[in-house]
C-alpha cells in the first residue's frame, strides 16, 4: 500500500513540477528571429521606398511645411508591434531589439513581427472586420471564428491578397469546410429562406476591396454621386444565382430580379460594372468572373483599397479618409497610387508592402514637434498621427505590459487560454470599435473608469508569481533598474531623469512595501495617456 501512496504523490509532483515548467516563464532568452537584410537593399525595394518619400516631401515644399524630426527606434518598435501583433513589445523583446547591431535593429524587429503568429491572427481580425463585419451572423451558416483562422492562415502562408480575395468571393462549399464561404453565408436572409443577400454583397464587395461606397445608389440616383441605382443593381447582380444548399455555398441557374418599392413590380436586372468592363472574364461562374475583375490588375481601385486599409492598421488612420471611400473629394497623397503600383507590380504581396511602408520615412516620423506645426503637417503627414488605441490594442498592450514575457503563441496553452478570456471580457467593457474602426471617435469616462478600476488592470497588477511587478521586484538589482524595468515594459521607454529620480525616491519610502510601490507605479504608467495612445 505504501509504494502505491509513494508512487501515487510520486506522479502528482512529476505533474505539478511538468506543468510549472510549462507555465512559468523562462529566466533564460529566447533565440533571435533570423531575417535577410538583403531584402531591405534590393534596388526596385529602395526604390518604391525613395519615390513615396519623395511624394511627401514635395507636398511639404508646396504647402511650407517643416517635418518633424526622427522618431527613436524604440518609439518605431512600439507602433509597429501595435500595428502588426496589437500590442506593446515585451521587456523581453525589448533586450532582443536592443541586442541587434544600431542600423538592423527596426529591419530584424520588422520581420519578427511578420514571423510572429500574432501577425497572422491579428491581421487576419482586421481584414475579417471589413470583410464580415463583427456581427454573429446566422447561428447556422455562418462560422466567424473560422473564417478569421482560414484568413490568418493565409496570411502565415503570405498567400497573394489577390488570391485572399478570389476565394472569398468566388469559393464554393460549406461554410465550415471551406472557410472562405463565410463572406457570402454572413448575409444569409432567414426572411428568404436562407438564401444570400445579393445586394448586402455587392455592398461588402465594393467598400471592403475597392473602397467605394457604389451601395449609396441602392435607392435611388443621387444628383451628385458618381454611381447611379442601375450600376449597383447590376453589380449585385453577379450574386443573384448565389445559394444555400445541402452542399454549401452554390451557383445556380436563374436570373435576378429587383422589386420596384412603389409599385412592386419586378423587373430582371443583368450582371454589369459601372467601369471598365473590358477586365470583365469570358469564362467562369458569375462569381468567378466578379472575382477576377475586382482583382484584376488594370482595375484602378483594388491596389488602391488595400494599401489605404494597411496603411490604417498600421498608422491608426488611412491615408484617405473614409477608408471605404476612394472617390471622396479629399486630396489622395501621390504615395498612395505608388504603393498600389508597387503592390500590384509585386504579386499583391502583404509582407512586402508591410515592410516598404515601415521602411518610409514617414512612418518614422516623430509624432512631436520642437516647433508650430499646424494643420498643414497633420494633412501631409508632416509627423506621425496621434491615434487613440483601438480596444483590441488596449487588451493586448495591458496584458502583456503586466508580463516581461513575451505573450506569444509559443506559452503554455493555459496562459493562452486565460488571455482570450480577459482580452474578450475587457473589450466587451471597454467598448468594441465595430466594423469602422478608423473613425477617430473619443475617449468616454467608461473606458477610464475600466483603465482605472477594472478588474482586468487590477488583477494584472497584483503581485504574483509570473507577472511583470512581481519579476521586476525579484530580478531587477537595484531601484532604478528597476524604475527602468517598468518603464520598458510599459511605455516602451526609458524614463526621463527627473521621471526616474521621483519613482526612485517612491521605492525608498517605507510607506508600503516594494512591491507595493512597484504595483503604484505601473498602475500610474498604465493609465497615462501616453500608454492609452499611439504616437
Amino acid at each position: 500500500m505504501w509504494m502505491r501512496n509513494l508512487l501515487f504523490l510520486g506522479l502528482i509532483a512529476g505533474g505539478g513540477l511538468a506543468l510549472g515548467i510549462n507555465i512559468l516563464p523562462p529566466r533564460h532568452v529566447k533565440a533571435r528571429t533570423s531575417y535577410d537584410p538583403v531584402a531591405y537593399q534590393e534596388k526596385d525595394f529602395l526604390e518604391t521606398v525613395h519615390r513615396a518619400d519623395n511624394s511627401f516631401r514635395e507636398m511639404w515644399t508646396t504647402e511650407n511645411v517643416r517635418p518633424a524630426l526622427p522618431a527613436d527606434d524604440l518609439t518605431i518598435a512600439r507602433r509597429l508591434s501595435l500595428g502588426l501583433t496589437g500590442t506593446v513589445p515585451s521587456l523581453e523583446e525589448i533586450r532582443q531589439f536592443e541586442s541587434i547591431p544600431v542600423g538592423e535593429q527596426l529591419p530584424w524587429w520588422i520581420d519578427h513581427l511578420l514571423q510572429d503568429k500574432r501577425f497572422a491572427a491579428y491581421f487576419g481580425e482586421r481584414l475579417a472586420r471589413a470583410f464580415v463585419g463583427t456581427e454573429d451572423g446566422p447561428a447556422i451558416f455562418f462560422r466567424r471564428r473560422r473564417f478569421v483562422t482560414w484568413l490568418g492562415e493565409e496570411i502565415t502562408k503570405n498567400r497573394p491578397y489577390d488570391q485572399i480575395v478570389r476565394q472569398v468571393i468566388a469559393t464554393e462549399g460549406l461554410w465550415t469546410d471551406k472557410p472562405a464561404t463565410n463572406f457570402i453565408s454572413v448575409t444569409a436572409q432567414q426572411e428568404k429562406e436562407n438564401q444570400p443577400n445579393p445586394v448586402r454583397l455587392a455592398g461588402r464587395v465594393t467598400r471592403a476591396f475597392l473602397g467605394l461606397r457604389l451601395d449609396c445608389a441602392q435607392c435611388h440616383n443621387h444628383p451628385f454621386a458618381k454611381w447611379k441605382q442601375k450600376d449597383f443593381e447590376s453589380f449585385a447582380a453577379f450574386f443573384g444565382q448565389t445559394r444555400v444548399g445541402f452542399r454549401g455555398i452554390a451557383d445556380s441557374p436563374g436570373q435576378y430580379e429587383v422589386e420596384d418599392p412603389k409599385t412592386q413590380e419586378k423587373r430582371v436586372v443583368e450582371p454589369g460594372v459601372a467601369f471598365s468592363p473590358e477586365l470583365l472574364p469570358t469564362e467562369g461562374t458569375l462569381r468567378e468572373k466578379i472575382a477576377g475583375w475586382v482583382t484584376h490588375p488594370k482595375n484602378p481601385y483594388f491596389a488602391k483599397a488595400a494599401v489605404n486599409r494597411v496603411w490604417a492598421i498600421m498608422c491608426g488612420q488611412p491615408l484617405l479618409t473614409p477608408i471605404d471611400n476612394l472617390e471622396s473629394d479629399s486630396f489622395q497623397p501621390p504615395a498612395l497610387q505608388i504603393l498600389a503600383d508597387d503592390f500590384s507590380a509585386h504579386g499583391y504581396d502583404l509582407r512586402r508592402l508591410i515592410r516598404v511602408i515601415a521602411r518610409m520615412q514617414v512612418y518614422q516620423l516623430d509624432s512631436r514637434c520642437d516647433h508650430d506645426a499646424g494643420d498643414a503637417a497633420e494633412k501631409t503627414w508632416g509627423l506621425f498621427p496621434l491615434t487613440r488605441l483601438r480596444p483590441e490594442q488596449m487588451a493586448g498592450s495591458v496584458l502583456q505590459a503586466s508580463s516581461i514575457s513575451t505573450l506569444d503563441a509559443e506559452r503554455h496553452i493555459i496562459f493562452r487560454a486565460f488571455r482570450a478570456l480577459d482580452e474578450n471580457n475587457f473589450v466587451k467593457r471597454y467598448g468594441d470599435s465595430g466594423d469602422d474602426e478608423f473613425d477617430g471617435r473619443g475617449g468616454t469616462i467608461p473606458q477610464r473608469l475600466v483603465m482605472m478600476n477594472g478588474e482586468l488592470v487590477g488583477e494584472k497588477l497584483k503581485e504574483g508569481p509570473v507577472n511583470a511587478v512581481t519579476r521586476i521586484k525579484m530580478l531587477a538589482p537595484d531601484d532604478p533598474k528597476a524604475v527602468e524595468a517598468a518603464y520598458l515594459t510599459a511605455l516602451t521607454r526609458r524614463p526621463t531623469p527627473e521621471e526616474a529620480a521621483h519613482f526612485e525616491k517612491r521605492l525608498k519610502e517605507s510607506d508600503h512595501s516594494r512591491g507595493e510601490h512597484l504595483q503604484d507605479l505601473f498602475w500610474t504608467l498604465i493609465n497615462s495617456t501616453e500608454f492609452s495612445w499611439n504616437h
